[in-house]
C-alpha cells in the first residue's frame, strides 16, 4: 500500500527484532512508516493470526500499531530517541485482520525531555476505528547511550539518521 506521492519513506533497519517495525521479525507487523514533514503514517494489512474475535484485530494489536506510529511520529519529526511512558487507546470501531488500515501521528506538544503526541487509525473507507494519546521521554543519542537504554549499533543507526537531510 502507497502513500500519497509527497509522502517520503523513513529508513528502516534490519538489524532488531521490535515486533511492530522490523522488516526481519516472522511473526511481526513488519510495518513501513512515511512522513510530510508534518506528520507519520503507516499503511498495512494486519495477518490472520493477530485476530481477536471473528476476525477483527485483537486490541491490544491496534494499541501496538497506535504505539509504533505515535513514536515514530516523536523520533522522526523531533530527531530524538523516544520511549513511550503513558498511552491512552479508544477503540471506535472493529478493524478487520487481512482488511487495509492506516495509522497516522503527530507530535501534539514537545519540550525538554518529554513529548505527546496524537495518532488514528483509519479502516480502508476512512472511518475511524482507534485513537490515542501518548506521552514519551525523548533522548540525544548520547544521553541513551550514556544511561544505557539502546546499544551502541542501535544508538549510531539513530545517529546516522538524525544526521540525513529531512524534508522541506
Amino acid at each position: 500500500m502507497k502513500p500519497p506521492e509527497e509522502w517520503r519513506e523513513l529508513p528502516r533497519s534490519g538489524n532488531h527484532n521490535c515486533f511492530g517495525c522490523s522488516p526481519v521479525n516472522p511473526a511481526g507487523l513488519r510495518m513501513r512508516f512515511f512522513s510530510d514533514g508534518q506528520s507519520v503514517l503507516s499503511r498495512l494489512v494486519v495477518p490472520d493470526h493477530l485476530c481477536g474475535w471473528s476476525r477483527i484485530v485483537h486490541g491490544g494489536v491496534l494499541g501496538t500499531i497506535l504505539d509504533e506510529v505515535m513514536s515514530w511520529a516523536a523520533i522522526h519529526l523531533l530527531q530524538r530517541i523516544a520511549l513511550t511512558r503513558a498511552l491512552t487507546v479508544e477503540y471506535l470501531k472493529p478493524a478487520a485482520v487481512g482488511a487495509a488500515i492506516e495509522a497516522r501521528a503527530w507530535v501534539r506538544e514537545a519540550g525538554g525531555n518529554d513529548a505527546a503526541t496524537e495518532g488514528e487509525i483509519r479502516d480502508a473507507q476512512g472511518d475511524l476505528c482507534a485513537r490515542a494519546n501518548a506521552r514519551f521521554k525523548v533522548f540525544s543519542p548520547a544521553v541513551a547511550r550514556r544511561l544505557q537504554i539502546a546499544d551502541e549499533a542501535s544508538i549510531a543507526w539513530f545517529e546516522r539518521l538524525f544526521a540525513a537531510p529531512r524534508e522541506p
